[in-house]
Formats: structure tokens, sequence, C-alpha cells
């Protein structure tokens, strides 16, 4: 490939200051160019041999060309992935997610901030009833105006914490990337599925271990995962409250 050829077989070299050999702040673009390079089942992780692919090139690019650069040996590969894991694996699941990566590579400020969540949403029924508000056709999908809608509602919040406000043209760019980044299926929208992998809920509550293989649920069991999803404490779970524990549910079962 080309950009193997100018970067002596290592992607992440490119990346690098020629004189400091740290690592540029990236684009959205480029972001976007190092994540499907290493993801290359396009599965939404880098795992297994992807992950040690990109380790490896991580370290090795700090090196000016490969000629005469040690190979990283099993045993510190083992030892790289162990403690590059602890730090920027958050979810424990042995493998790296987008957001992870965010963490670990420099960006450009604007775009790392939708990465960023100091609070992650309480619960799916948070996420349904953003869902709701973006969705604004009802359509089951968030198209990308819908999309640039809910990155400008986004970044406008982060003004008020003191971060400078981007163009038109800067928040078109961040649309684009998302949606080449996050709809997987290449249909021009994100389903809920795809939008779930950009706006992070804290924990999926029927994920818990009290309710994970138990063959029998008593009653407080119901009463504690009611009481979960009825947000308004009305006695009922329905609209957003409903759409989130079905959510949760399909989630639960892989579907």
């Amino acid at each position: 490939m080309a950009e193997n050829v100018k970067t002596g077989g290592n992607f992440m070299r490119q990346f690098r200051d020629k004189k400091t050999r740290e690592i540029q702040n990236l684009t959205a673009t480029q972001f976007m160019e190092v994540w499907s390079h290493y993801d290359r089942d396009g599965n939404g992780y880098i795992e297994g041999r992807e992950l040690d692919n990109f380790l490896t090139e991580f370290v090795s690019s700090v090196n000016v060309t490969d000629v005469g650069s040690e190979t990283v040996s099993e045993t510190m590969m083992a030892e790289l992935k162990e403690s590059f894991m602890e730090a920027y694996d958050d979810n424990k699941d042995g493998k790296i997610e987008i957001r992870e990566l965010a963490q670990l590579l420099p960006l450009e400020e604007s775009f790392l901030l939708l990465f960023r969540f100091d609070n992650p949403l309480e619960s799916s029924v948070e996420f349904m009833k953003i869902w709701r508000e973006y969705d604004t056709d009802g359509s089951g999908f968030i198209e990308a105006d819908e999309l640039k809608n809910f990155l400008k509602d986004l970044l406008k919040e982060a003004k008020k914490q003191g971060y400078q406000s981007i163009d038109e043209d800067k928040l078109i760019e961040y649309t684009d990337t998302l949606l080449q980044i996050f709809d997987t299926n290449k249909d021009g929208k994100l389903q809920l599925s795809e939008m779930a992998k950009l706006l992070p809920v804290k924990e999926n509550f029927l994920c818990r271990s009290a309710f994970k293989g138990c063959s029998k649920l008593t009653r407080e069991d119901i009463e504690r995962v009611f009481a979960l999803y009825d947000r308004d404490k009305n006695g009922t779970i329905e609209n957003e409250e409903l759409k989130g524990f079905l959510k949760d549910l399909l989630e639960l079962v892989k579907k």
C-alpha cells in the first residue's frame, strides 16, 4: 500500500513530529485513518492480532526508519500489552474500542470532546430520551443532519465550560468522520446500536451479576428491575423507559 511505502512500513510513523518524535495532534480525518487501518475487520474493536500490530507499530514508530530497529519480542509484547490494556481498556473487555483509542492518541481539542463524557448516561432510558430528541423525523435512524445537530449541541454545551466554538465546516467534517467510523453497515445513517457506541451508558442494568444466569427471579428481584426503569416513579414503565428496557434486554441476548 502507498501509505506503508512513505512510512517505511510503519503506519503510525507519519503522525510523529520529525524532530521531537512525539505524535502530533490528529485531525478528525487522520484519527479515522488510524482507526480504519488497525480495525481491519471493521467490527468496531482493535483486538487480537490487530492490537498486537498497533502496539508494535506505535512503539517502533519512534524510530525514524525500520532499518536497524529491534523487533519486539513475544515477552516484551506480552508485558507491553498488559500495561497498555491496564491503562486504556476502561471496560476491561480485552479489546480497544474507539473511545478508548481516543484517550490514547492526541486529538485536536474540539474533536476529542466528542469522546469525553464526564458523566456517562445513567441508563438506557436516558439514551432513549436523547434518541427521541434527535431522531426528529421518527425514522428510527439518526441521519447525517440529525447527527450534526446532536454534535452541535454537544459542542455548544462544552463551550459553556470554556471550550472554543467550531465553525460549520469543522462541524460537517466531524459529522462525516463519525458517520464513517460508526456507520458499520455504510447506509449513511446511524441505527440504534451504532449510536450506542458513540453515546455510552454507564451500565446495562440487566447485565448485573444479580440477574445473570438466574433461573428464577424473586419478587424482590423483579421489583428492583422495575424500579431501575421506572425513572419517573409513576408506577408504570412506559415510553422511553420501556424502550430503554428493551434496548438493554436485546443487548443482553446479543441482538
